[in-house]
Parts: structure tokens; sequence; C-alpha cells
């Protein structure tokens, strides 16, 4: 097995671990079982659990990114783009894999005791905001407004999130969609 080949193993397996048990439940040994690559080589790719961490955080960042990508490109306008996250979100709650989100799931574990994953997590978490700020600044809204527009839709997309790990309910998305759309209701999108 290549060394790509092996990388893509570690990350997919710590990923599905990760995701399952959490990150403290889950040693290196566990990965490497499942993964099916050596001890030695695992620790050549990522010679610390919390190395390993960051990039399955990194990753899950670009996958997740993508896909809300998906998701907005359909829109027809501002709006639809906006409102299209949460469908992203609806069909992800969907998922017979979904526990949660990651970055939520994992800075509540080790935020205060890895800066390094604070920040991945923290990066995500903006990164949200940051976009949905970006699909808003399409509209007329004035820029101080659009700003905070996004802040708020960001809360119920995250609130959104936890809700539907913790009690199971997956309608959270759609729930926060009707929210989002009365909040672009009261600001004229």
């Amino acid at each position: 097995m290549d060394t790509e080949a092996a990388e893509i193993r570690v990350l997919d397996a710590a990923a599905t671990l990760f995701n399952e048990r959490g990150v403290q439940a889950v040693g290196m040994d566990a990965i490497r079982t499942a993964s099916g690559v050596s001890l030695k080589r695992l620790y050549q790719a990522y010679p610390s659990k919390s190395d390993l961490l960051e990039a399955v955080l990194r990753r899950r960042d670009e996958v997740v990114n993508a896909g809300v990508e998906r998701y907005v490109a359909g829109g027809a306008d501002p709006r639809a783009r906006v409102l299209a996250v949460f469908d992203f979100l609806a069909d992800w709650f969907a998922e017979p894999a979904f526990r949660g989100c990651v970055f939520i799931n994992t800075y509540g574990e080790m935020g205060g005791i890895s800066e390094n994953v604070a920040a991945v997590a923290r990066g995500h978490k903006l990164g949200l905001r940051t976009r949905l700020a970006e699909l808003l600044a399409e509209t007329d809204l004035p820029p101080a407004a659009g700003e905070a527009l996004a802040a708020q839709l960001a809360l119920l997309a995250n609130g959104a999130m936890a809700t539907a790990a913790i009690t199971g309910a997956r309608d959270t998305a759609q729930q926060a969609k009707a929210a989002a759309g009365l909040l672009l209701d009261a600001a004229g999108v």
C-alpha cells in the first residue's frame, strides 16, 4: 500500500471511530486495527493523535464546505442560496451515521486542552458565518446588517446541529430553515 492510500485509510478509520465513540475514547491502536495500517506507518504519517485529529478535522472542513457549495449553487437568488444551507443540514441529519457536528463534538472534548484543535473548530464555525455573510452581500442589505444577519443564521444552523444530535429529532434543520426565512423576511431579503 502506498503512502497516500495508507493516509486515506487512516483518515477514514479515524473519522469513523471519532464520530462513533468520541476522540478521547479512541486510541491509536484502534485506528491502526480499523485502517489496516501498521502502527509504525501510522505514526510516520501522524506523529501524535492530535496531529491525526487536526488532519481529520481539516479534511472534514473541506468535505462540509464542498457539500454546502453544491447546495448553494442550486439557489436561484441570494435568499434561496442562504436557505440551501439548511437543506444541506437536513440531508446530513438524515444520514444514518449522523452523530452531530464533529467540530462541536471535538471542541467539547478537546477544545480546552488542544489549542490547535480549538483553532480548527473555531475556523470552521467562523467559515460558515463568513460564507453566509458572502451570500447576504449579494443582496441590498448594508454590510453591517448582512454581517449581523449572517451571525444569527450561523447560530440557527449550529443550534440545529446540536439539537439534532442530542434529541435525535431530524426535523431541526427544517425548523431552523423556517426561522431563517423569518429572519430573511424581517431583513427584507
